[in-house]
């Protein structure tokens, strides 16, 4: 893990490098960016994996027992719902951290 947040570090130096010298107002909005994409990614991994393991338990609920079908399919529209809300929260909090930051002002 700490090689990951190394090497993330490391490229935010070199994706926002440029000729003249970065002053501190840049650095912090551009990790701010950074920082912002890549929660939203796992969020949006995180969410995927999860919705893939709720569609997969109830086709098997279902393939098992077709009469309750319909209750698992709810069930599993409910639990999406609650996934994709978490995927929600994370790109507010991202428009939030990008376009609202209390260390630019």
């Amino acid at each position: 893990m700490k090689f990951l947040s190394l090497f993330f570090l490391a490229l935010a130096g070199v994706a926002f490098a440029h000729d003249g010298g970065m002053g501190g107002m840049d650095m912090i909005k551009s990790y701010s960016i950074l920082g912002a994409m890549i929660g939203l990614g796992i969020a949006a991994f995180g969410g995927a994996i999860g919705m893939g393991n709720a569609a997969a338990a109830t086709i098997t609920g279902t393939a098992r027992n077709p009469g309750v079908g319909g209750k698992l399919l709810t069930t599993m529209f409910v639990a999406m719902a609650m996934i994709e809300a978490q995927v929600i929260y994370t790109l507010v909090f991202a428009i939030i951290a990008i376009y609202s930051n209390p260390f630019l002002s």
